[in-house]
């Protein structure tokens, strides 16, 4: 079993709702959800015009590697209502692998530790009242340039 920290954010429909059904979803596909922080509202990150996150971290004992995680937590995503939108953009969830026990992983769609581990106030934190004894000076896995398309234009009303 490997000890993981998932963070969890909602900022469309029920969110409190969204963020218990994903805790449910996530033992159903395999984790065991051991501690949770406390649920934060915070502003959103990156795309500032849209309305405010719910976040939290949880705990969970893994008893795969992290590939299997993030197909578990995409099928999370997708079992409580996420819908494909743009970078940064509004979510009835997000599931995010923050650590995976002490494995660094460096692929394009999946990078452990998460890149904005300590640049994120909406996840440092959660997780710092799981694991107080984590410091910045952690060393992360190195960074990708990634690009997204800008959010969509808005068009107006009708």
């Amino acid at each position: 079993m490997t000890l993981a920290y998932l963070g969890l954010g909602s900022n469309l429909g029920d969110r409190e709702r969204n963020l218990a059904e994903a805790r449910r979803l996530l033992s159903r596909f395999g984790a065991t959800v051991l501690r949770q922080s406390r649920v934060h509202e915070t502003e959103p990150f990156g795309v500032t015009d849209q309305p405010r996150f719910l976040n939290q971290v949880v705990e969970v004992e893994w008893p795969q590697g992290p590939r299997e995680l993030l197909e578990a937590v995409k099928a999370v995503e997708s079992a409580v209502g996420r819908t494909p939108t743009y970078r940064w953009g509004p979510r009835e969830i997000d599931v995010d692998i923050l650590l995976f026990g002490r494995d660094r992983v460096d692929e394009p769609d999946l990078v452990i530790p998460h890149s904005g581990l300590f640049e994120r106030q909406f996840v440092i934190k959660p997780l710092k009242e799981l694991r107080p004894d984590l410091s910045r000076r952690v060393p992360a896995t190195p960074r990708r340039q990634r690009q997204s398309p800008p959010p969509p234009a808005s068009t107006g009303s009708p």
